[in-house]
């Protein structure tokens, strides 16, 4: 009994006793009796739409492919659901997206999105998955990015064959060790050979077979095995600015890069994204680290110098992360959102608890929410000008220092 609600059962005769050994066996064989009928009918009812994807190639949901848009077929086959108004779908071509753009050099879908790779014709040739921002929301529209591109580029449904069973339901445990609070559903791949394919042909191709068969091998040529060993990748070279260093035409970060015996820093930006967002970059841009090195050293020794020594001071005071404070308020409210939350559950526990609940089971539920409470951020550390002047040496030219110093010791 939850909440004051009793469970009554007509084979035990009237309400469940939590304290009845006999009660609760009872329950055990129902729970299993009623996930076996659950699983019976998953299967049945995967194996009708198995078939129905393989000989009638019908349409079984989901959002359509880009390229194609839902259209109406018909009536339902099934007169009681064609009484209720049910009607099968179909996938037809989208009159915007499965054409090339106006003077662009791609003259068939199919040499826009297999034929070039996925840095070539097709982010130009066609517009992008979010021009139609009802049907997504959730795109940004910048420009194409490399997912997007790989998942159209491996998508069979192109050859107008109707494709089910790609993806699959699994029910994971929320936690291993306490299998009382429940299960979550998670979308999962399967294996290429569990797909099924409709014998025929029910839809019109944006590929034809040939095509799409040279994406695929060209492809696959190209695929890592995630299944095989994989080192972290670390570099063998110093680099002084390592992680400071930002393009000034994109805000990006630049990449270290190791070229004729000298480090350097670049930024690649690819012609699709340059176009989509209006930005004149250059394709790769490459500074080299012993350009900028001096430059940085000799801003450094005339900031540090003991007659401006107390006004840098003062600047670094003033000039603290803000982003960091901004993100300390932002934490601040998360946990506020968080302990409220727990106290809500507490709540719930201690009504749980009068109305019968196992004590052990309610003490660990009562743990956890209280070792999220205890869970606080931390402001960031603030420097003031007394520990900035004890450290900051007066006694010998900060040129000096710098000029002295190994790479290594520079870079810490």
């Amino acid at each position: 009994m939850h909440y004051d609600a009793q469970l009554w059962v007509p084979e035990v005769g009237g309400p469940i006793d939590p304290n009845s050994e006999a009660h609760d066996l009872i329950m055990l064989v129902f729970g299993g009796m009623s996930k076996g009928k659950r699983n019976r009918i998953k299967i049945r009812v995967r194996s009708a739409m198995a078939a129905q994807a393989k000989t009638e190639g019908r349409y079984l949901g989901g959002r359509p492919p880009y390229g194609y848009r839902i259209a109406d077929a018909g009536p339902h086959p099934n007169p009681s659901k064609a009484a209720d108004g049910r009607r099968l779908h179909v996938l037809e071509p989208d009159p915007v997206t499965s054409r090339p753009s106006p003077g662009s050099s791609a003259n068939t879908p199919q040499a826009a999105d297999c034929t070039r790779s996925p840095k070539g014709l097709l982010p130009t040739a066609f517009p992008a998955s979010a021009y139609d921002p009802v049907r997504n929301p959730h795109r940004t529209g910048i420009a194409w990015s490399q997912g997007a591109l790989r998942a159209i580029l491996t998508n069979p449904r192109y050859t107008g064959r109707q494709v089910w069973n790609r993806q699959r339901k699994d029910e994971v445990l929320l936690d291993v060790e306490d299998v009382a609070l429940g299960y979550e559903t998670r979308m999962r791949w399967n294996n290429p050979d569990a797909w099924i394919y409709s014998a025929a042909v029910v839809h019109q191709p944006l590929v034809d077979d040939e095509t799409f068969a040279q994406v695929q091998a060209r492809y696959n040529a190209r695929k890592v095995d995630p299944s095989g060993p994989r080192e972290p990748k670390r570099t063998r070279h110093p680099y002084q600015l390592r992680g400071l260093m930002h393009c000034g035409l994109c805000q990006r970060r630049m990449q270290g890069s190791w070229n004729n015996g000298k480090p350097h820093y670049r930024c690649v930006y690819p012609d699709q994204y340059a176009l989509a967002n209006h930005v004149h970059h250059p394709r790769s841009i490459y500074v080299r680290e012993e350009l900028i090195v001096p430059h940085l050293d000799h801003w450094l020794a005339q900031a540090f110098v003991p007659s401006r020594l107390p006004a840098t001071i003062a600047a670094l005071t003033a000039a603290q992360d803000d982003e960091a404070t901004t993100t300390h308020d932002a934490d601040l409210e998360r946990a506020r959102r968080t302990i409220a939350d727990c106290d809500a559950k507490l709540e719930r526990y201690r009504l749980a608890l009068e109305a019968g609940t196992d004590a052990d089971l309610v003490a660990r539920w009562t743990g956890q929410g209280q070792h999220r409470t205890r869970r606080r951020p931390h402001p960031p550390p603030r420097h003031h000008r007394g520990p900035l002047s004890d450290a900051t040496p007066l006694h010998s030219p900060a040129a000096d220092a710098l000029n002295h110093n190994t790479q290594s010791a520079r870079r810490r």
